[in-house]
């Protein structure tokens, strides 16, 4: 089971909550009787929360299909400045 406490609870206990997140124990803080954060291990923050983003190529290289597209080839009209 989940540890779960309040939000005054954990200002007050805050560094038993980096302990218990450093053993591999995540905390539900709630505001009202409502989940509103949680503290977690920081194994488990890093895979939501990569430390490195992938570069828009990195994200166009790993799309599986090739684009496919038309050229507009016809010519450009004169404009008047």
């Amino acid at each position: 089971m989940m540890n779960q406490m309040q939000v005054r609870e954990a200002k007050a206990a805050f560094s038993s909550l980096v302990t218990a997140a450093e053993n591999g124990e995540p905390t539900v803080i709630t505001r009202h009787g409502q989940p509103a954060a949680m503290v977690v291990p920081i194994e488990a923050g890093r895979k939501l929360y990569p430390d490195t983003k992938p570069s828009l190529a990195d994200y166009l290289l790993g799309i599986p299909e090739a684009f496919e597209y038309e050229r507009d080839m016809t010519p450009i009209r004169d404009i008047d400045l």
